[in-house]
C-alpha cells in the first residue's frame, strides 16, 4: 500500500478542480462502504436491539417523529 504522507502530499497538490472531483469520488466511496457496513451489521442481527428500543418507545408512547 502507498505511503499514507505520500497520498496525503498527492491529495494537497491537486489543482482545485480535481480536488473537487477526488472529494466526490471518496465521499461516495466512503457511504458506498457505510451502507455495505450497515446492510451485513443488519443481516447479523447487530441492529435489533436498536428495533426492539423502537418498539418499546412507541409502545410506551415516548417515540419521537422524525
Amino acid at each position: 500500500m502507498a505511503d499514507i504522507t505520500a497520498l496525503q502530499e498527492a491529495v494537497l497538490a491537486l489543482p482545485d478542480d480535481d480536488y473537487a472531483r477526488f472529494r466526490q469520488w471518496f465521499s461516495e466511496l466512503d457511504w458506498e462502504k457505510w451502507d455495505r457496513q450497515i446492510e451485513e451489521d443488519s443481516a447479523e442481527g447487530k441492529l435489533d436491539h436498536l428495533i426492539a428500543e423502537a418498539f418499546e418507545a412507541k409502545e410506551k408512547g415516548t417515540l419521537r417523529e422524525l
